[in-house]
């Protein structure tokens, strides 16, 4: 029972990544029609966000991983 929990719980964890990371590169795209000029410092902020978000899954998957 414990392990389907865990793979519960890390298909949840991949799940969020992708939620959380598709809505960053929207929101960036539709600031990026309003201001084109500021494609350089919106598209560094959308990659920083994005590596958070996924280092913050990959966690959640790895302690999921650890409790099975």
């Amino acid at each position: 029972m414990t392990g389907s929990i865990a793979a519960i719980g890390m298909g949840l964890a991949a799940i969020g990544a992708g939620i959380g990371v598709g809505a960053i590169g929207g929101r960036a795209m539709d600031a990026i029609a309003r201001q084109p000029e500021a494609l350089g410092d919106i598209r560094a902020n959308m990659i920083l966000t994005a590596a958070l978000v996924e280092g913050a899954a990959l966690i959640a998957i790895i302690m999921a991983f650890l409790v099975k």
